[in-house]
């Protein structure tokens, strides 16, 4: 409440008015979304939700809109996630004071890293409300509640990449799936879908393997090929030697096709590594016309 002072002034009297400095501040209220993949009604409804967040805080008279923050991709590691990371930062330098978010999957899916960052933001006084199941995080009661749910949602991401896998590996053992025509730089495709040489980047290809084979290092061959204007398999006008190498690498240039050469081994990581022998390879001679004598 506003304080008053009267000021007499000989017969005329006078109210001062002094603003309380205890008045009560607005939050700053911010919004996260998320969806898994960039399919179109996915990413229709990530930008409906962008829509109902905004117009919902902007309607507030009691908050101050901070922001949406939106990803695409795996809600089971925050890395890769750049817009939640953005929306940590700003909570972190003290512009939000609330975050609203559709649920408790849709914020993280890796328990461990959604009870870190609920408890960082606790420590901060920065509130989650999870709408669809109507919990707050800054009441330390509800972390077992979310607990659950996180522990949950991790199991069906887990379950999920099981899933993918099986499909995967059985695809594999199927001479004509999809996955022994994938093209590659020297490679397009016929109208059936089948692998074919393209003769214009195929002289490329030969051309490295000439001179690779003739004892040139992949730095000169690098220069040799920028030198000639030529451009590299994403159409730049730098080679590197990581492009180089798989190039001189790839068995497909032989008329081969070899799969699961690497595989994700922790799903909440997403990381691959290379197959070493810790599972099957699927490996076809013969798939296709080598560009690359193979003798």
């Amino acid at each position: 409440m506003s304080l008053s002072r009267k000021i007499r002034k000989g017969h005329m009297s006078a109210t001062r008015i002094i603003p309380n400095s205890k008045a009560p501040q607005k939050l700053r209220v911010a919004a996260y979304c998320r969806v898994s993949t960039r399919a179109a009604e996915q990413q229709s409804s990530l930008m409906a939700q962008e829509h109902y967040y905004e117009d919902y805080i902007k309607q507030n008279p009691s908050w101050v809109f901070a922001g949406v923050y939106s990803d695409i991709g795996s809600g089971t590691r925050i890395k890769g996630r750049s817009k939640f990371k953005s929306l940590l930062s700003a909570c972190k330098r003290g512009r939000v004071d609330m975050i609203l978010t559709k649920s408790a999957h849709r914020f993280a899916r890796n328990t461990v890293d959604a009870l870190k960052t609920i408890r960082m933001l606790r420590r901060r006084n920065i509130d989650i409300y999870f709408e669809q199941e109507d919990i707050h995080s800054l009441y330390e009661s509800s972390e077992f509640i979310l607990t659950l749910i996180c522990a949950r949602a991790q199991e069906e991401s887990f379950s999920k990449s099981e899933d993918i896998k099986w499909g995967l590996r059985k695809s594999f053992s199927n001479p004509d799936s999809k996955y022994y025509q994938r093209i590659c730089y020297g490679y397009t495709h016929d109208q059936y879908g089948k692998l074919v040489i393209d003769e214009k980047q195929a002289e490329i290809v030969r051309l490295i393997y000439d001179m690779a084979a003739s004892g040139v290092s992949l730095a000169r061959i690098s220069a040799y090929l920028e030198d000639m204007g030529i451009l590299s398999p994403k159409g730049k006008k730098v080679w590197s030697k990581e492009t180089l190498w798989k190039i001189l690498s790839n068995e497909k240039y032989k008329g081969c096709v070899k799969l699961q050469k690497t595989f994700v081994d922790n799903y909440l990581e997403h990381k691959q590594i290379k197959n070493k022998g810790q599972l099957d390879t699927y490996q076809i001679m013969g798939n296709h016309e080598a560009i690359i004598c193979p003798y």
